[in-house]
């Protein structure tokens, strides 16, 4: 079994504001909301989850190689 990540940088498409996040370990993340200009963001089209879309690493299910929770 591999280490799972659990700290993302996540990069506002709007904004470009970045922060480093604490992914949740159980569940994909579908809404984030900025903390800097408030945009509720959702992740693109094929990806299941705003790490995964904004990210610098892929949320903990994906990682795990156990798909995303849809």
């Amino acid at each position: 079994m591999s280490n799972i990540i659990l700290v993302s940088k996540i990069r506002c498409p709007k904004c470009g504001f970045e922060k480093n996040d604490v992914m949740p370990t159980n569940a994909c993340q579908y809404f984030y909301e900025c903390c800097a200009c408030h945009e509720v963001i959702k992740p693109l089209a094929g990806d299941c989850c705003v790490y995964c879309s904004f990210g610098t690493v892929k949320c903990p299910p994906i990682q795990e190689g156990s798909g995303c929770c849809k």
